[in-house]
């Protein structure tokens, strides 16, 4: 047992390095020698997880997943845009999302598949959005399939935005903002009326799991959220 737990530990220690420099460097700059002597283990515990630099930065993309969804709601719009908020306040707060995000958009990634996040969240988006369908919560004309591939595809552009102005530091807002200029074209206005589309329904959200779940705790103990990048000094 006492292996097995040192095991896991490495493990967690290799990714949280890969996830810090992936972040920082990118796919293509950061190396395995800086991922080793960050997490400060042998080359042969590294490769004895991870065989390769890709085989890392998957780990790192799947490593993202929290492991449990948000609660069951009776309004499946809520409990979609509770997911979607929920992702938002963990790309703000957990270093290993933030690694995920960077690694899934960065088109310099070569020979990465850098699908497997895009694909998920499209096909957990038509799972809420056909049983939102299914209870009378979305206008007639609504296609889940597309709907959930634009909310994929917008969020991404916003926290990619945000990312690039602040650091995140904007992200709950502008994810707010993004919901209620989309969902009045997606649901039935006595419905969207009830939704709480709060900025700080993500961090509730959160909190609301931790509750439930106690192990998240200690398996995704939530950081500081990023300041803002450091300005250049001015010239002269």
């Amino acid at each position: 047992m006492a292996k097995q737990e040192r095991a896991v530990r490495t493990r967690h220690a290799i990714l949280s390095s890969a996830a810090r420099i992936f972040e920082e460097r990118g796919y293509q700059a950061a190396t395995v020698s800086e991922i080793l002597a960050s997490a400060r283990v042998t080359k042969g515990a590294l490769y004895f997880h991870f065989p390769s630099k890709e085989h890392l930065a998957e780990g790192v993309l799947h490593a993202q997943d929290l492991g449990v969804p948000v609660p069951d709601r009776a309004c499946k719009v809520q409990q979609m845009v509770d997911t979607v908020v929920l992702h938002a306040h963990r790309l703000q707060t957990d270093p290993m999302v933030r690694a995920g995000v960077r690694l899934s958009l960065d088109q310099q990634a070569q020979g990465l598949d850098r699908s497997g996040p895009f694909l998920r969240w499209s096909e957990v988006g038509v799972e809420l959005l056909d049983k939102a369908k299914a209870q009378g919560e979305l206008l007639p004309h609504v296609v889940s399939a597309e709907t959930a591939d634009v909310l994929v595809g917008s969020f991404a552009g916003v926290q990619a935005m945000s990312q690039a102005l602040c650091n995140y530091q904007d992200l709950p807002p502008r994810v707010s903002a993004l919901l209620r200029h989309v969902l009045p074209s997606v649901v039935v206005p006595s419905v969207l009326a009830s939704v709480d589309l709060t900025a700080t329904r993500g961090a509730a959200v959160y909190a609301e799991l931790q509750a439930l779940h106690p192990e998240l705790q200690t398996l995704h103990p939530r950081p500081q959220t990023p300041g803002p990048r450091p300005q250049p000094a001015p010239a002269g």
